[in-house]
Parts: structure tokens; sequence; C-alpha cells
């Protein structure tokens, strides 16, 4: 028998015990119609009598008839993960993880602040998912999952089939597998389950709701008439603050106590509601939350008869969470991302219908939609779910594809832009025989590939597992309110007491616990946050959060992606060695002709000179891809444009000037391809694959003048990353090449170790490093694997953003020291003021806090730059503020209405 795990939560139950059961006809009259009802044996869930509080003999027989029945629950270790709303900072999701890694049955947890995602792995021998889940929510973490409503079936159906009572069956269904919530809705039943639930466990699931409720499942999203956490929490503090000037005008019209109590009492119930229930919820789950500071303070001055103070706390508690948890929710929805890189389905080829294919013979669009089939003699391949692709399967690919498995090329000759994966800015080519990775594009094919590696097992997938890996660990640096709560909170409560105890005068506690809370500090870092986040937002930044914001501000050093980061990752036409008596025109021509129907990144290059040139192409027939380069014919010359070795393959005479420049430009690290016709090279196309952005060289020096290291990192040569350091003035020992995804991570990793990290990059071969470094920035349109991997996303390519995050960060770093400061200096105050008895009430007390509350907010003006009203950001912030609780009071009145 498992040990009763009632004193490791805090359960609470929002009355659902109570629900009125209307008649079953009028819920099924809402459906088409009602599912076909089972005639089996009532058979339910298994549930551990430790679970159930015995209250009457029918419960308690209803329970042993379930335990005695048969078993759908497997016994065992079943991980689950899901989404939760409300975590908006480091320290909060450690103390959520303390308080659920407490419970007997949890053998593993991760709960991230980034991306507010549980992950944990549960002995369901030991416990159920919805207490985990209960205790998240008695901690102000609830689910953020759609309700699912069970079609066809009622409530008063089956509490006679089951022959039970209303809070028997609600923890009957609470206690199935995968099962976060259960809301008995009406005669409706409600479901919450995670987010991505495994096909096993859904199918468990799904057969166990069956069986209980004798029914076919049919599950529709539907609406529960309730509010959310952050419903209650702005409901709340707007009666927090409605009340507040009444109770002050009825203080100053010296009206009888007995009515000003009876409005703030009122005032302090339904507005600090949700902080009282976190704060016990804290307590019973032994995590210490600024919630129990807080209450405190607002128990105290309720007991002091102090009611405008109270209420001001409850007001300020519930707004200064809401202001940078709202700014997070609209970041994370910003960055998205995930295993979209992959296909989810992959084009398979029967063994029969595999021959050699003549390569030369194909020809390619300059789009990237998806060309034909390697043959169309061939049966047309059939397209499966990528889940259903075996290893040893043939896997076609076509031109402008992503390439849904890793394996080796069986047939055909193409080219795949490795940049995303290894930072090389030119395309590879690709042959039989050659290993090609999942995720990258095939820019020329099509090609057959034979499965070695598929979904979780390919290299991509290990290289997301890597990203949730950096990213699941707590970061090395705490926020400035961390740090400082961290010692303040458990040092005023212990102080208190002790001081009352010295003094023997419990209202010298209740006034110590009171000033000690000043309302400043529960605004002394929500506001730069929020203020600095919407700043950001203005010039294109998005953050996830204020504690980003504060970590940025501490970088000394930057590691910096090459392609894609500072580089446009695109080729550009340097210059052009023509031969003896060869015009500009005639090669821009030729070239142009040949390379008009390709999508080679050099293909869209010379065709723009062309155009700048007002050059038309010349018509060229007979076009093909060859091995290294594309051929045709201008009449009965035969004309090629490719690499240098693939012509003198072809036996083409490179005349001296033309090889001298080769040789020159290779040294150099650019680019280069050769024009001949009739076994005559006439030109030389040499081509710049780092184009520098606009404003990479002014980045690298505004990082150092901010007293900020940069380093450079790629997976191109080390040849290639020195070229382009010494443009940008950084030195050939911090520029390092030829480093694959897994040695990025190491790196930042060790470099992290006694620096404070930033890591830029666009490609998803960066996204590791980035979440393995103190601050990950993903740069440009960002890939998917990156934005999750990312604390920033900057969608501009212009670099210099960089450095105006970085001096964001560091402004509003200042800004919470500066608001730390005062608070801690008017708590001192206060507190020195009240030991040494200058005031026995709260009168000094009140008009210190407000006063310093209204510091704090106008400090948040000087966030914003110049051009920007530094009134209307603040403005900005409190409209929306007030937008959301007049959303929040709509959803009452919703709620209201649906229950009569």
């Amino acid at each position: 028998q498992p040990k009763d795990e009632s004193d490791d939560f805090i359960f609470f139950d929002d009355s659902d015990d109570e629900v009125s059961v209307e008649p079953a006809a009028e819920s099924c009259a809402d459906d088409d119609c009602c599912a076909e009802e089972d005639t089996s044996t009532p058979v339910s869930l298994v549930v551990e009598h430790s679970s159930v509080t015995e209250t009457n003999p029918t419960e308690s027989s209803f329970i042993e008839e379930i335990t005695n029945s048969a078993e759908i629950v497997t016994d065992g270790i079943h991980y689950f993960e899901w989404q939760i709303r409300g975590m908006d900072c480091p320290d909060c999701a450690m103390k959520a993880t303390s308080a659920v890694s407490k419970n007997i049955a949890v053998t593993s947890c991760e709960i991230t602040h980034a991306d507010g995602l549980v992950r944990l792995s549960i002995d369901l021998g030991k416990g159920d998912l919805f207490k985990l889940n209960n205790i998240l929510t008695s901690l102000g973490y609830e689910p953020d999952v759609p309700w699912m409503r069970l079609r066809g079936v009622t409530v008063e159906s089956v509490l006679e089939r089951q022959q039970c009572d209303i809070k028997s069956l609600k923890r009957l269904i609470q206690s199935a597998l995968g099962i976060l919530d259960v809301k008995l809705d009406g005669n409706n039943i409600l479901i919450q389950t995670p987010n991505s639930l495994a096909p096993s466990y859904r199918s468990e699931l799904e057969l166990a709701l069956e069986r209980m409720t004798g029914s076919k499942l049919n599950l529709i999203e539907g609406e529960v008439s309730g509010l959310s956490l952050t419903d209650q929490r702005l409901i709340g503090a707007s009666f927090a603050l409605f009340v507040l000037p009444l109770v002050v005008i009825l203080e100053a019209l010296s009206t009888p106590t007995i009515i000003i109590a009876s409005l703030g009492i009122s005032g302090v119930v339904v507005g600090g509601f949700r902080m009282f229930k976190e704060a016990v919820a804290s307590i019973r789950n032994r995590v210490l939350g600024f919630q129990i500071l807080t209450s405190m303070a607002v128990i105290g001055a309720a007991v002091l008869q102090h009611w405008p103070e109270a209420l001001m706390v409850v007001f300020l508690e519930s707004v200064s969470g809401h202001l940078e948890s709202s700014a997070l929710l609209r970041a994370r929805e910003a960055m998205q991302g995930g295993l979209d890189r992959l296909p989810q389905q992959a084009r398979v080829v029967s063994l029969g219908q595999v021959k050699t294919v003549d390569v030369s013979s194909t020809t390619f669009s300059v789009s990237h939609s998806p060309s034909s089939s390697l043959d169309p003699s061939y049966p047309e391949p059939h397209k499966v779910p990528i889940d259903l692709v075996q290893l040893g399967n043939l896997v076609e690919v076509r031109s402008g594809e992503l390439i849904p498995v890793d394996g080796f090329v069986t047939e055909g000759i193409g080219q795949i832009d490795r940049a995303p994966m290894t930072g090389e800015s030119t395309p590879i080519r690709i042959d039989s025989g050659d290993f090609v990775e999942a995720g990258l594009v095939l820019i020329r094919g099509p090609v057959v590939i034979e499965v070695s590696a598929v979904g979780n097992d390919t290299k991509l997938s290990g290289l997301i597992e890597k990203v949730h890996t950096y990213r699941d660990q707590p970061p090395r640096l705490q926020s400035s309110v961390e740090s400082f709560t961290k010692f303040w909170v458990p040092t005023v409560l212990v102080a208190g007491g002790v001081v009352g105890l010295l003094f023997g005068d419990l209202m010298m506690m209740l006034l110590l616990w009171v000033v000690a809370c000043p309302c400043a500090l529960l605004l002394a870092a929500p506001i730069p946050h929020a203020t600095a986040l919407s700043n950001a937002a203005h010039y294109g930044i998005i953050a996830r959060g204020g504690d980003v914001l504060e970590r940025t501000a501490r970088v000394d050093l930057a590691l910096l992606d090459k392609t894609g980061t500072l580089t446009s990752g695109h080729p550009c036409l340097d210059s052009v060695v023509l031969s003896d008596g060869i015009e500009m025109d005639e090669v821009l021509s030729l070239a142009a002709g040949l390379e008009q129907r390709s999508n080679h990144p050099y293909a869209a290059t010379i065709l723009v000179a062309a155009s700048s040139q007002d050059v038309l192409p010349l018509k060229v027939t007979s076009i093909s891809d060859e091995v290294a380069g594309v051929s045709g014919k201008v009449g009965r010359s035969k004309v090629r444009f490719g690499t240098e070795n693939w012509l003198i393959d072809e036996g083409i005479t490179i005349p001296k000037p033309l090889a001298l420049a080769a040789a020159d430009a290779r040294a150099k690290g650019f680019g280069l391809s050769l024009l001949s016709k009739s076994k005559v090279a006439l030109a030389l196309f040499i081509f710049n694959n780092d184009d520098l952005r606009d404003g990479a060289v002014s980045l690298i020096s505004d990082l150092k003048d901010l007293g900020i290291s940069v380093e450079l990192l790629s997976g191109d040569s080390q040849s290639a990353v020195e070229a382009l350091g010494n443009k940008l003035g950084i030195e050939d020992i911090y520029c390092r090449g030829g480093i694959d995804p897994d040695g990025k991570a190491i790196w930042v990793q060790r470099r992290s170790q006694a620096l404070c990290t930033l890591m830029a990059g666009d490609g998803f071969n960066d996204a590791a490093a980035l979440a393995s470094a103190d601050v990950g920035v993903a740069v440009g349109s960002g890939e998917s694997v990156n934005l999750e991997a990312a604390d920033v996303l900057i969608p501009s390519k212009d670099p210099q953003i960089l450095s105006r995050l970085i001096h964001l960060s560091r402004k509003a770093k200042k800004i919470v020291q500066i608001n730390l400061i005062i608070s801690f200096i008017v708590t001192i105050l206060l507190v020195i003021s009240v030991v040494d008895e200058w005031h026995s009430s709260l009168t000094l007390g009140v008009f210190v806090h407000e006063a310093s509350a209204i510091v704090i907010i106008l400090n948040g003006i000087w966030l914003a730059d110049k051009g920007m009203s530094r009134f209307g950001l603040l403005g900005t912030l409190f409209k929306q503020l007030g937008v959301d609780c007049i959303e929040a009071w709509k959803s009452l009145k919703a709620m209201m209405l649906a229950s009569n």
C-alpha cells in the first residue's frame, strides 16, 4: 500500500463536488446523436484507497468495488509533458519543480520558464497525474491545454451506470491515465490531457473512459464556465482598486468602523484570493514564495485596521505579476519552434521502381517547388507518414524539398545546402554513396536515398534533444530581484517574530511585516522589465522575459556565427576576369543564358549582374546539369560554366591570366567559376561567398566599446573564417572554423564556465550552442529549432540591433538596481522607525510606501529611446492592463449568464 500523499500537496477543489445535474435529454439535444451505449459490465480504473478520503459508506463501498474490478491502468513509470500558464521567471520554475519533485510518485521533473513546459516521469503505482497538476495549479500554474468534452455522455447517465455520487465519479475520472483535470459542468463532462499524449497512452485512456461511461468515446473541444487564474487575479486587482478610494473617503468622513472594516475585508478577500491560495500552497509544499510575505503584510495591515495599505499591497501584487507574465506570453507566441523542420511525410519508392537514370538529361527549375520524379516512366512513388518509413527503405527527394531522413544516396546526382548544419556558404555536390542528413534542402535533384535513420534517430532529432538538455538546465545567473528576495523573505518573517517576542508586542510584529513589504519592491523589476520589453519590440527584438534582459546586461563574451548572421549567406559577384579580346557584355549574356533555368546560388547572382548592365541572356539550347556545372549549345559550339577542375577534366584550355587569377582568388577564400566556349575558357567569375551584412563592422566595434570580447564560430573552413575576421577586425586567434554543431555547443559551455556568454546564430546547427549559452539569440527569419533554443529572436537582418539589445538590457538592469536600492532604503527607515517607536501607526509608512512606488513607476520612462514618447511607453503598458481587466470581467459576466 503506497504512502498517502495528501500531505505533500495542497488540494483545492473549486466547488466541483456540488454539481446541478440536468436531465440527460437536454444535454443530448445539443449533440447530433448520442454515442452507442455499451452494455458490458461497468469496469473502472484502479483507485488506491490512500488517494480517497472515506466520507461515507456509499463512497467507501464504491471505491472498494472499483479496486476489485479489472485493472486498466498499467503500473510503472510513464512520461508526460504539457504547457502551463503563469510561469514567468527561473526562480518560479525552480520552486515549482521542487514542489512537484517532493511527491513520492515523481521520478524526475523538469519545468522550464522560457516555454512554460512541464516534463515529468511518474510511477503510476504510487500516484496519478491529477495530483501533480493540482500542486502546480495551487501554486498558480494552470495547464495551458484545451478542455475536451465527452460528446454524447452526460453526468447523469454515468452516475446511473456507476451507481455512485458526484465526488466519487469525479475522483474516478481523475485517476485515469493522462488526466490533468476534470470538470463536471452542468450535465457535461470535460477533461484536460497533456498536449502530446503518446498513442499508447491515448488508447489506454480512451478504453478506460469508454468502459467507464459505456459509450463510444467522442471528444470535442469544449468551454468551461469558469475563470482562469489570470482572470481571477485581474478581477481581484480591479476590485481592490475600486474599493481603495471608497475606504479612504469613508475614513475621511469618520464613517463607523464596522462599515469601513466590512468594505475593507471584502476588498482584501476578493482581491487577494489568488495570493492567499498561492501562499498557503507554498507553505504546504514547503516552498518559500514571495506571496507569503505579501500575505503576511496584508494580514498585518488588516489586523491593524489600516485598510488602504492592505488593499494597495493586494492590488500591486496582482498587477506586478501580470505585467511581466503577459509580455512573456506574447514572446512565447512569437517564438514557436520545434520539429517542424522535418517533413511529416516521405516519398517512398518501391524496390521495383528504381532504375539507373542519365541525370545529364534532366533539367531543373530555378524555383524551389518540387520537380518531377527521377524518370517520368516510373510509377509515382507513394507518400507515407514519416513514422511508417523503415530502415532500408528507398526515399525519393526532389529539387527544392527538405530531406526527410538520414541516409546514403543510391541514385541521382544533386546539390544540397549544408549551411544550416555546417555553416558552409556554398552548396555541396552529392552523388551515389554520399551521406545526407534530414532537414537539409536539396537544391538540385532528384535523388533516391536509402534510409539509415528516421524520426527520433536522425542527426537533426539528436540536435533537438541536445537543445532540450541544455535548455532545461537552470540558469547560472539569478536576477537582481531573485537574489534580493531569496534572503529578504525569510529574514523579514523570522526577524518580525523575534522582535515581537523580545518586545512582547504583537502590534510591533505586525507593523514590521507590513513596512518590510514596500509597494516599491513589488514594482521594482516588473515595471522596468515590461517597459524594456515593449521598447525592444518597437525595434523588432522579441525577448523571453525580464530575466533574459538581466542576463544580457551581464554579457562579457559574444560568440557569433558567421554564415547568415554576420554575412548574408548568399554569394555576390566580386569581379570578372576576361581573356584577351573578350567583351564583358558577351560573357555576361552567355553566362546568363546558361544559368537562367538553374537554382544554384551563383545563377541568381549572374542574372542580377546581367540585368544591372541591361544585358539580355543569350539563347542557349540543350542545357543540362553536369557533374560540377552546367553545359549547353550556342549554334554548334559547346558552352560550359562550372568549376575549374571540371573544365580541365573536359579538356578545356585555360589561358594563363585566368589560371593565375583563379589561384589568387582561391587563396583569398573566394568562390570561382569558369566560362568556356569551344574548348577555350573565356572568363573567370569570382564570387564573394561571405558578403558582409550592412552593420556587421559597426556591431563588432560597438561590442568592443561595451567591453565585450568577440569570437567568430563557423562550420566553414578556417581560412574562410579568418578572412572574414580580418574584415571585421577580429584577430585570427578568436576565429574558429570547421566546428560541427556538437563542437559549438561544447565550446560555448566551456567559455560559459568563466564568462557570461551570448551566442547568436541563424542555422539549426547553432541551436545547441544557443541553448547552452547564458543568452541565445536567433537572428534572421529564425530556424524553428533555433526558436526553441533561443532566449531572444531578432527577425531583422541588421546585426547592429544586437548591440541595441545589450544597451537596452544594461539600462534596464541599472534601473532595477536603483529601484531595489530605493525599496531597501525605504524599508530600513520604516523598520527603524517602528523599532524606535517613532510612530505607532502606519500613516507615515503608507505615505512613504506610495511615494516610493510612484518614483519606481516614473523610473520606467528612462527606458524610452530618443524619438519615443516616454510617458507614452508607460501609458501603453497600463492601457493593455486595462484591456486585460475588461476582458476578465467579460469572462465573469459570461460565466454568470451561463450558470443562469
